[in-house]
């Protein structure tokens, strides 16, 4: 088992979501996800304070880099479009493996309701870190709000179309997040 091999934090999340899929979160332990990624159980502690923590691997990385692409707007966007200079920056650092892993996590989260509550605390954290990003713009806290939190569906909806697409038709993510943020502008339209 080699100690130091880069990509640790990687291969555990990959491990656990696996694992998590196969035999369930209840089921499943540290000592699995570290021997199903190649590492010792140490060095998972070293990159998660627990399980639970494999899935909001990488939220603090996705809410600034939401957060730098609205402060990055040009002065005159609308909130929505700042939102949308978010997305596309955020979007710009998934790849391939990110795509891949979509449906296994999905399953993952579904099956468990300690993930789903996990999972609810990702997006919240999304839409605070938009949020703050819209308000330090000049933007109304409610609007701010508001906005942010299409923002967090946006981009929910945009990585499941995503990862769901086949190989060929998937290409880059921020499409996806910005034609989803397009749809959800239309359909507040017809709100009343």
């Amino acid at each position: 088992m080699a100690r130091w091999q880069p990509g640790a934090a990687q291969r555990l999340v990959v491990a656990a979501v696996d694992l998590f899929t196969e035999q369930g979160y209840d089921a499943t332990t540290v000592t699995q996800i570290a021997e199903r990624a190649g590492v010792t159980k140490s060095t998972f502690f070293r990159h998660f304070s627990d399980k639970r923590e494999l899935l909001v691997a990488g939220q603090e990385t996705l809410s600034r880099l939401l957060a730098e692409g609205i402060a990055e707007a040009p002065a005159d966007a609308t909130p929505l479009r700042a939102v949308a200079a978010g997305l596309e920056r955020a979007s710009s650092a998934m790849g391939p493996a990110n795509r891949e892993l979509g449906p296994r996590l999905r399953a993952a989260v579904a099956a468990s309701t300690e993930l789903q509550e996990r999972d609810a605390l990702k997006s919240v954290g999304m839409a605070e870190a938009m949020t703050a990003a819209l308000v330090a713009r000049g933007i109304p806290e409610t609007t701010a709000h508001l906005a942010a939190e299409l923002g967090v569906l946006a981009f929910k909806r945009g990585y499941a179309r995503w990862s769901e697409a086949g190989r060929e038709e998937a290409g880059d993510l921020a499409p996806h997040t910005l034609t989803a943020l397009d749809e959800l502008r239309a359909a507040s339209a017809n709100l009343g």
